[in-house]
């Protein structure tokens, strides 16, 4: 895992300043603090900040081909490089290292742009070809690994593994993108291919974007997306020994590295199928990690143990406070970016335990949307039974009063909390889901917003992120579209950029093996009925796995890595909120109203509504205006 950044002259063969290079490269050293490396020459520079996984002798980059009219920077791991190296060597190409690296650069010259075809892995790279005077970038096909660029006033494209990679050149412009903010504040991230500030961009997974010297950029090229092609009818059984036998190879290639290696285990269905086989390929003791609470509300450590002692690992574990705020600050820096999914907190802990003992982790991350195991995807398939019995017309004119009228019950007990399902009815599928995933529905966020950002939006809503995606989308099935949706938005957005930078600021590695493409993709296939079953998500990968886990880990209630916010803002984070919230940073954005901000702020200390997620945005929101006038 490492950090790479470039510069490429768009108008002809200036010289890259080295000086500014050298400062984008190391803006990433959290990234690589094993060694740097600069290549310049006419019209381009290149810079790399390595952490060292494979050959740690060899590898140090960019690397170059025999002659070195190939250089590459590269970010991530290609787990399948062996048998890429033995048949590029086969086709005549010699290798100096052992790295998987080199096999970039090897394959890049063999196949071209067909390469990332090749590849299963996680990466985000950039290829130099100087016969070609082109410059290759090319991202892994679920955005594991991160990559954005900016094409600058001065003629210059830049391009860096994070944000503050960019944020050092003296040309890139501070102003805000206002769609991305709006995205934000509906989603709780700033979706792909946005990025907050504009005239910046994300590379969208799954995609490569070519760049000639004295030419403007192309668009970026889609070279693979989820086929949600059937499969056979087949017994649970079948497809549940299948199944394993898969993630089985999945996990099996992200088992390889020349340093110590371990794997996450919060004891939930994905992190614990992982570990269990883990434990069965590795000769000696899986090194594990968890994360515990001190409020046996949000604990659920008790559960990563029963798997830890199944497996006899090494089991590592440490508590932390329900009041461990003390990151919230650090955030900002980490992400770049606004970013309010308060878990971030614990995963930067549980990243900070596994960094003392092992360079790599293995998570199960990915296993929700593969499987459909959140929550939502049962409400929204309850909601879509409803929705199938009356006409849209019908639904519009009984639930959209119904909804609007209902009050919003969020200290009632769930059976009478209505409105948001009312509200869902009168809508069609699409726009149902974004309204269940969002942290503030719309008419929220015309209240917060002030008018003339409202006027800068023209009539903009985030909504548009999911149309786009179902206008593309290989199927209809609405479990299964929103599954695909997911991958595209909440998957990238939320859960990647969390794992990816949180692991990444204690230089980290953490490898993904049930979002292994094969593997997703054979999954996407299942019959979405072995998917969700009787109410229960993840049906068929529980049943594969009950010859391996206790039932009590697979069958229990969801619990995930929460952090109670609601109850910090109004105690001991109430003071910073309150600053952060009706402060002068917020108000001199032009962004926002600020007495629907003292609303929203007063309503939920005192208790009658809880807008905890909504006020974490907005705190995380300030906190990134800081950080911004900090690095004009």
């Amino acid at each position: 895992m490492c950090g790479i950044a470039g510069l490429v002259d768009l108008n002809g063969e200036r010289g890259a300043d080295r000086g500014l290079l050298e400062r984008m490269t190391n803006t990433l050293a959290h990234r690589g603090p094993d060694g740097s490396g600069l290549h310049l020459e006419p019209g381009i520079g290149l810079g790399h900040r390595r952490l060292a996984i494979i050959d740690l002798a060899g590898g140090h980059q960019p690397l170059a081909n025999e002659d070195g009219s190939v250089l590459v920077t590269f970010n991530g791991e290609i787990y399948n490089f062996q048998e890429l190296a033995r048949e590029l060597t086969a086709a005549g190409h010699s290798f100096a290292t052992h790295s998987d690296t080199e096999v970039i650069v090897h394959a890049w010259e063999e196949w071209g742009e067909d390469c990332v075809q090749r590849f299963n892995g996680m990466f985000a790279f950039a290829v130099w070809d100087r016969n070609r005077r082109t410059l290759f970038l090319a991202r892994d096909r679920f955005g594991v690994k991160p990559l954005l660029y900016a094409r600058l006033a001065d003629g210059w494209f830049a391009f860096g593994s994070e944000l503050k990679a960019l944020l050092v050149h003296p040309a890139l412009s501070r102003k805000l993108e206002p769609t991305a903010v709006e995205d934000y504040f509906a989603l709780g991230y700033v979706p792909e291919t946005k990025c907050i500030l504009a005239g910046v961009a994300k590379l969208p997974p799954g995609h490569t974007l070519t760049v000639r010297t004295g030419a403007a950029p192309a668009v970026p090229r889609r070279y693979w997306d989820l086929s949600f092609r059937p499969q056979p009818q087949r017994t649970v059984a079948e497809v549940g020994h299948e199944l394993i036998d898969r993630l089985r190879e999945s996990v099996r290639l992200r088992m390889i590295a020349d340093v110590p290696l371990g794997a996450f285990l919060s004891g939930g269905v994905d992190s614990s199928a992982v570990v269990a086989l883990m434990a069965e390929l590795s000769p000696q003791p899986v090194q594990t990690c968890s994360i515990g609470f001190d409020d046996p509300a949000f604990d659920e450590s008790r559960y990563g143990s029963m798997v830890a002692d199944r497996f006899h690992t090494d089991h590592h574990q440490a508590t932390v406070r329900v009041d461990d705020f003390e990151l919230v600050d650090r955030l900002a820096g980490i992400f770049d970016e606004p970013f309010a999914d308060s878990s971030a907190m614990p995963t930067f802990r549980v990243s900070e335990l596994a960094r003392r003992r092992v360079k790599v982790a293995l998570s199960g991350d990915g296993g929700d949307e593969t499987f459909a195991g959140y929550r939502r995807y049962r409400l929204h398939m309850g909601e879509e039974r409803m929705r199938r019995l009356l006409p849209a017309p019908i639904r519009r004119l009984v639930f959209g009063p119904l909804g609007r009228l209902y009050p919003k019950l969020d200290r009632a007990p769930r059976v009478l909390r209505a409105k948001a399902t009312l509200l869902g009815m009168a809508c069609d599928s699409v726009e149902a889901y974004f309204n269940a995933v969002s942290i503030t529905p719309r008419a929220m966020r015309a209240q917060f917003f002030s008018p003339a950002f409202k006027a800068d939006l023209a009539g903009y809503s985030a909504l548009e992120q999911f149309r786009a995606v179902q206008r593309r989308a290989p199927t209809d099935h609405p479990l299964s579209l929103a599954q695909y949706i997911d991958f595209h938005t909440y998957l990238p957005g939320d859960i990647l950029t969390k794992v990816d930078r949180t692991s990444m600021a204690v230089s980290l590695e953490v490898r993904e093996p049930v979002i292994d493409y094969t593997f997703v993709d054979w999954a996407s296939g299942i019959d979405p009925r072995l998917r969700l079953a009787a109410g229960e998500g993840k049906f068929v990968f529980k049943k594969a796995l009950e010859s391996l886990l206790p039932r009590e880990v697979l069958y229990r209630p969801k619990m995930g890595f929460a952090v109670p916010i609601s109850k910090w803002f109004r105690g001991p984070l109430r003071a910073p909120l309150e600053a952060a919230v009706l402060g002068g940073r917020l108000a001199d954005s032009n962004l926002f109203d600020r007495d629907g901000l003292r609303r929203m702020m007063e309503m939920h200390v005192s208790g009658r509504r809880d807008f905890g997620h909504a006020l974490w945005a907005m705190l995380m929101f300030e906190r990134f205006l800081g950080r911004i006038e900090a690095t004009a």
